[in-house]
């Protein structure tokens, strides 16, 4: 697919002249501007990509290409476990209730027309392309349900994309309908033209070739995998035959002190579920041998063109998964490390190679740290993330970097009873057919995630009847076997929940406060 063209079809005497003007003033300018030009920045987001179970070890060339060439964050999170309230969060820097993306669905605002009025025109792409001057591509999955007949279909192209790509609804690797730039483009089921993942790195590659080379771009590629159906390649089918789901100490384990969601799953799992969750882990890794070849497509190109030295690369993902922690098949949406802790690499201008951070990063700060890199100014919007930009060049300390985020997800249930599920009532959903459910519409809960040199700690609190808490000292406890809320002074759990309420009534600056921790508190309470 072209994207352009380097020659001046029908010309007039006007437009040849502009091509020559501009032609002179970039050779004029010579070395000097190319040191002073603007960076290029590449997002690839992969979708239910984990980091708590392994989910990095298929990737060896993004590790190298990226990881190995810049910096890994160990400790980046999201805002909400779920695609569409997480990527909405990607896209505008703000957390879901201020974003009020809630779900998956169309009344839970994913890519509605109430989301397209109020959001859409401020995300951090409209802003790097109206405001900042930058070319913009966007291929792959977008919002769940984005191409409905209720949102506007395909012909709707969200605004701040030069060129667009969006994957109609929900990942699928074959047999699937592209917008491409408005227009329906329809895929089948043949492998060297349709394979999604191949599909969005050929196009990609197309839009480094064709694209303008007189101002900067911003590329975000977005792979259904390792998200279900879970379909590899052909070539990488037979991978991983021996691999099954890490046996982690939270594997297979009854969360006996939880909330009452995970308390309803049955330990031991049936052997039917440990071997259907042990296939969808390894079909998950097969899925991701294709996003590596993406990678180190597009890392080459962007060297062959002389480019990669002035462009950022972000990876990372929309949520963690589960396979088996407290004995749930496998789903995200729930509050632990595995499901809402996510990998972040990136490379790119002032960005020493071989790098490790243990400060506290959110998908909500992607938006702010790229418009950063572009050169606009974060505090003109309403994003309620922070630039890491500092963080990544070195110029700041865990000192005066902030020590908590906000975790929040808002549960989904059915008004009905699941007749293959009677005995649990109404209310519940995403049920395995031995009656495991992995969400319910009480399932709804905030948390203040603290990472300080002093402290790694989680308190959650339920919007239920019980209004539940869960604490965990991740430091002493990083699988989250034990909930200590129960065992801890009622002065640090009135702290906690003082510095959770203001997070969840935060918006813009206000959201990014350093945090209410006393070192000394926080040393004697991990000392019970």
């Amino acid at each position: 697919m072209k994207m352009g063209s380097n020659r001046c079809f029908r010309p007039t005497l006007l437009s040849c002249l502009l091509i020559c003007v501009t032609l002179w003033s970039n050779l004029s300018a010579g070395v000097f501007a190319k040191s002073y030009r603007r960076p290029n920045i590449v997002l690839i987001l992969t979708d239910d990509l984990d980091i708590a179970i392994g989910g990095l070890s298929p990737l060896n060339k993004t590790k190298k290409l990226i990881g190995d060439a810049g910096i890994t964050f160990t400790n980046a999170f999201v805002a909400s476990p779920l695609c569409c309230p997480s990527r909405a969060s990607i896209l505008t820097g703000k957390y879901p209730h201020n974003h009020h993306v809630i779900n998956n669905t169309l009344e839970g605002n994913c890519s509605s027309k109430a989301w397209q009025k109020s959001e859409e025109a401020n995300t951090f792409p409209a802003l790097l392309k109206a405001s900042a001057g930058y070319q913009t591509f966007f291929a792959g999955k977008y919002l769940n349900q984005y191409g409905h007949s209720e949102a506007g279909g395909v012909e709707h192209v969200p605004p701040g994309w030069s060129y667009w790509i969006g994957l109609e609804k929900n990942s699928k690797y074959y047999n699937y309908t592209l917008s491409v730039n408005g227009k329906a483009q329809k895929h089948g089921a043949d492998y060297s033209k349709d394979y999604l993942t191949d599909v969005l790195a050929n196009m990609s590659l197309d839009f480094l070739q064709y694209k303008s080379s007189f101002s900067p771009f911003f590329m975000m590629v977005s792979t259904p995998a390792p998200h279900s159906p879970w379909t590899a390649a052909p070539q990488y089918q037979d991978s991983f035959n021996s691999t099954k789901a890490p046996r982690d100490p939270n594997f297979n384990v009854h969360g006996k002190d939880k909330h009452w969601l995970i308390r309803q799953a049955k330990t031991p799992m049936s052997n039917s579920s440990v071997q259907f969750l042990d296939d969808a882990f390894r079909k998950r890794w097969q899925t991701l041998l294709s996003v590596d070849d993406l990678v180190e497509k597009i890392v080459k190109r962007l060297e062959v063109r002389g480019e990669l030295d002035n462009t950022y690369i972000f990876f990372t993902s929309d949520n963690g998964y589960h396979t088996g922690q407290f004995s749930l098949p496998l789903d995200k949406r729930q509050l632990y490390e595995f499901d809402i802790r996510v990998p972040l690499m990136v490379r790119g201008p002032n960005i020493k190679p071989n790098q490790t951070s243990q400060m506290l990063v959110a998908n909500v700060d992607l938006g702010p740290t790229i418009l950063d890199i572009a050169g606009y100014d974060v505090n003109k919007t309403q994003m309620d993330g922070m630039s890491f930009l500092p963080v990544m060049e070195g110029r700041m300390n865990s000192s005066s970097w902030r020590t908590d985020i906000l975790v929040e997800y808002e549960g989904e249930g059915s008004n009905v009873t699941d007749p293959a599920c009677p005995l649990l009532g109404p209310g519940v959903s995403e049920c395995f057919p031995d009656c495991v459910c992995e969400d319910s519409y009480n399932n709804t809960y905030a948390c203040v995630r603290t990472v300080a040199p002093s402290a790694n700690l989680q308190y959650c609190e339920f919007d239920d009847n019980q209004v539940f808490v869960e604490v965990y000292n991740v430091t002493a406890d990083p699988y989250q076997l034990t909930n200590i809320a129960g065992s801890i002074g009622q002065d640090f759990l009135e702290k906690m929940n003082h510095r959770l309420m203001m997070l969840q009534s935060c918006s813009g600056q206000s959201c990014r406060t350093p945090g209410v921790y006393d070192p000394s508190q926080i040393r004697y309470f991990l000392l019970q």
